[in-house]
């Protein structure tokens, strides 16, 4: 039982350091778009970084949510307990 537990806590683990990296792959490359966007003469009033950013905001959210606020989201495993209880 402890190895299956220890199983569950390693995958957890993975899924929260994929969310770090992603994270800080957002920041530096959206930091650069926005630098380059900054320092461009040709430069158009609408800021156009913030389409990457909102399209990537969008997954990285759901990365978020699925490392930190649903890590043991086993809906299959529920479902099939349902059914298996009936």
């Amino acid at each position: 039982m402890e190895t299956e537990k220890d199983r569950d806590l390693w995958k957890i683990a993975k899924k929260r350091v994929g969310f770090k990296r992603h994270l800080t792959t957002y920041i530096i490359i959206n930091t650069m778009l926005w630098l380059f966007w900054l320092f461009n003469e040709d430069k158009s009033d609408f800021p156009w970084p913030l389409w990457p950013m909102l399209g990537w905001g969008v997954g990285l959210a759901f990365n978020y949510r699925e490392a930190y606020i649903s890590p043991n989201n086993n809906s299959i495993e529920k479902e099939y307990e349902k059914l298996k209880k009936k």
